[in-house]
C-alpha cells in the first residue's frame, strides 16, 4: 500500500488526512525502521507493508468505533505503538494512556510522541495487571484497546478493568477472533462486560480475515479481579 493509497482508502472511511498528518506518518516509518535496528519492534520494515499492515490496520479500529466521541483511551501492550499512536496522530483531541511492560519500548513511544508533536500522551511502564488497580487507572477510560497481545479470554482480564461503565473494549483479532470471542464469553460475563457485534473486515491487500471484538463495560469489574502479574495467563477464566 502506497502512502497515496492509504490516504485514499481512509478516506473512503471518513477519515481524511492533512498534509501535516501525511507527514506525522511518514516521521514514524523512518524512525520506525531507525530504532528497529537497535531493538526488536517489528519484523515488517518494507514501507508499503508497514503502512498497510501497522498503519492502516491500526486505523481499522476507527472503522469499528467512533472515536470523535472518545476523550480517554488506553492502548495495552502497545508494542511500537500499534495501534494507539496511527489513532492519536488521526484523532489529535484524544487522551492516550500507553501501558507495556518493556521499558526499552516506552523510551522508544516517549521519542516518536516528541517527533511527532503529540500531546496529551502519557507512558506507564509496568504489567496491566497492577495498573489495573491503581484508582487513577480503574475504569476510568472511555476506551481499552490492545491489537496482538493476548488470547481474548485472557486480553479481556487485562483491559475491561480499565473501562468505564458505559465505555468500551476494543480487541483488534486475526482470523482465529471470533473463536477467541466463543472463549471468552465467561471472562465478560465475570468482569461486567457485555458483547457487542463484531466488526470483520480485509487490508486491502490481503485476504485473511480479521475481527475487531467489541465489548460494552454495563457493571463494575469485581474487586478481585484482574489477578496477580501472570495469572490470567497462566489460567485463563472458564
Amino acid at each position: 500500500m502506497s502512502k497515496q493509497q492509504f490516504a485514499s482508502w481512509l478516506k473512503q472511511n471518513s477519515i481524511h488526512l492533512s498534509e501535516q498528518q501525511m507527514q506525522q506518518f511518514e516521521t514514524y516509518y523512518h524512525a520506525l525502521i531507525e530504532w528497529n535496528e537497535k531493538m526488536n519492534l517489528t519484523g515488517i520494515t518494507d514501507e508499503d507493508d508497514v503502512y498497510e499492515k501497522h498503519f492502516y490496520d491500526s486505523l481499522t479500529a476507527a472503522f469499528a468505533y467512533d472515536f470523535q466521541s472518545a476523550v480517554r483511551i488506553v492502548d495495552i501492550g502497545a508494542g511500537a505503538g500499534f495501534p494507539s499512536i496511527p489513532i492519536k496522530i488521526c484523532f489529535p483531541h484524544l487522551q492516550v494512556v500507553i501501558i507495556d511492560s518493556l521499558k526499552k519500548r516506552t523510551k522508544f513511544l516517549k521519542h516518536i510522541a516528541d517527533e511527532l508533536g503529540l500531546d496529551n500522551v502519557q507512558f506507564v511502564h509496568g504489567r496491566a495487571e497492577e495498573a489495573a488497580r491503581d484508582v487513577s487507572h480503574r475504569e476510568t477510560y472511555d476506551v481499552a484497546i490492545a491489537r496482538a497481545v493476548a488470547k481474548m479470554n485472557v486480553l479481556t482480564e487485562l483491559c475491561l478493568p480499565f473501562v468505564r461503565r458505559g465505555g468500551i473494549f476494543l480487541a483488534m483479532k486475526g482470523s482465529t477472533g471470533l473463536e477467541e470471542k466463543e472463549e471468552a464469553n465467561s471472562a465478560c460475563r465475570k468482569l461486567g462486560g457485555r458483547w457487542l457485534e463484531p466488526y470483520a473486515l480485509k487490508l486491502p491487500h490481503e485476504e485473511s480475515s480479521r475481527f475487531i471484538l467489541r465489548m460494552e463495560k454495563i457493571d463494575s469489574t469485581p474487586g478481585k479481579y484482574p489477578r496477580k502479574p501472570g495469572t490470567p495467563a497462566k489460567k485463563p477464566l472458564v
